[in-house]
């Protein structure tokens, strides 16, 4: 599995929790549901942005 893939499917995840808690917003659990799932955008973002080490064997 690349680095990308796994970048992508942490960003799609949590963009889909940042959905389902935006739906619940009026009470906290709602509010950590789509604080949880924003802080997954943003780690699945930077680690896309991070270079990535290649092994020459």
């Amino acid at each position: 599995m690349k680095a990308t893939t796994t970048s992508l499917a942490i960003t799609g995840l949590g963009t889909i929790v940042s959905g389902i808690g935006a739906m619940l917003l009026k009470n906290r659990f709602g509010a950590g549901l789509f604080g949880f799932g924003l802080a997954h955008v943003v780690l699945g973002t930077l680690d896309m942005a991070r270079p990535s080490i290649q092994k020459n064997s």
